[in-house]
């Protein structure tokens, strides 16, 4: 606590000898949130500028990488000033709106994964009534539920915590995540449960409905010709390889709170992480390299910049 000016601040020990390897740590980060904003930011504009890239699968794809963006500005900037920083603090309101903000676009992430997976169910399924079910004003609600769903339910989480004592003002972690439950003098048994069903509304049940999706798919494929399997599995493929590595990242945050005591601070911040690294980094390059008219507008991009 602050008394000079009446400020709770919490204090984050999940770094590691950052006194030792501060620059080090700046370095890699912000060499790695410069090519999260450049690689997504590029695919983004592409899906923007070219008219043939306006239908809806690209426009969620272009959602999930501004999702991307969204959630590496959440996390790297405030990761970037502590590490040049003499004392990694963060005060208890700016620590709730981080809880709130990164959990809201995780959960966006999986809605605009189940969303990008019925896309493909109508595409491949149902060709001919596509024009008819995508429409724009499906797509556009798709888009706000996809945010509007997660903040709604992630705000009741972050205003049940906002109300609990705190018995300890150290987080075992370098940034707001469910670790702050921790912190609590009582566990909540509401908070508790509660968090439970937001996570079954905006995890589990979207990823249940990928795989039925996706299982749909590959069964009508399957008895389809080839070249229908082909296109399904270049559509298809970079979506799945998304939501598996994302679900894999995402089943650390879960765990930890339990587990927290058990794990070593350094492979705790390794884990940590990868959490906030791999998919806003690999997320364009997968789409980028899997999706063919993205990848084509890419090379020509890039073709024409040399020339």
């Amino acid at each position: 606590m602050d008394e000079d000016s009446n400020v709770t601040y919490i204090s984050l020990s999940g770094y590691v000898e950052v006194v030792k390897y501060r620059y080090l740590y700046f370095v890699i980060i912000f060499t790695v949130y410069i090519l999260i904003i450049f690689c997504n930011s590029i695919i983004v504009c592409i899906i923007v500028i070219h008219r043939n890239l306006h239908e809806p699968m690209y426009v969620f794809i272009a959602a999930l990488l501004i999702n991307s963006l969204l959630f590496s500005t959440v996390i790297y900037p405030k990761l970037l000033i502590d590490f040049l920083s003499e004392r990694q603090i963060i005060s208890y309101s700016a620590c709730l709106f981080q809880y709130f903000l990164f959990y809201t676009l995780g959960g966006s992430e999986f809605l605009l994964l189940a969303a990008m997976a019925y896309d493909r169910y109508v595409s491949i399924c149902k060709p001919l009534q596509y024009p008819t079910i995508m429409r724009k004003t499906t797509v556009s609600l798709f888009l706000v539920l996809a945010w509007l769903v997660p903040a709604c339910q992630v705000a009741g989480a972050v205003a049940f915590t906002a109300n609990k004592k705190f018995c300890s003002f150290t987080l075992k972690g370098i940034f707001c995540n469910n670790s702050l439950n921790k912190l609590h003098c009582v566990s909540s048994d509401e908070l508790s449960v509660y968090c439970v069903i937001v996570l079954l509304n905006v995890l589990f049940f979207p990823l249940l409905f990928v795989f039925f999706t996706y299982t749909k798919i590959f069964i009508i494929t399957y008895r389809s010709s080839r070249e229908v399997r082909r296109k399904a599995a270049q559509t298809c493929l970079p979506h799945l390889l998304v939501l598996i590595s994302f679900s894999l990242l995402c089943t650390y945050d879960i765990i930890i709170l339990r587990l927290e005591s058990d794990i070593p601070n350094s492979a705790r911040l390794i884990m940590t992480l990868q959490v906030v690294l791999y998919n806003p980094l690999f997320n364009p390059i997968i789409y980028g390299l899997k999706m063919k008219e993205i990848s084509k507008h890419i090379k020509r991009l890039f073709v024409n910049t040399d020339k």
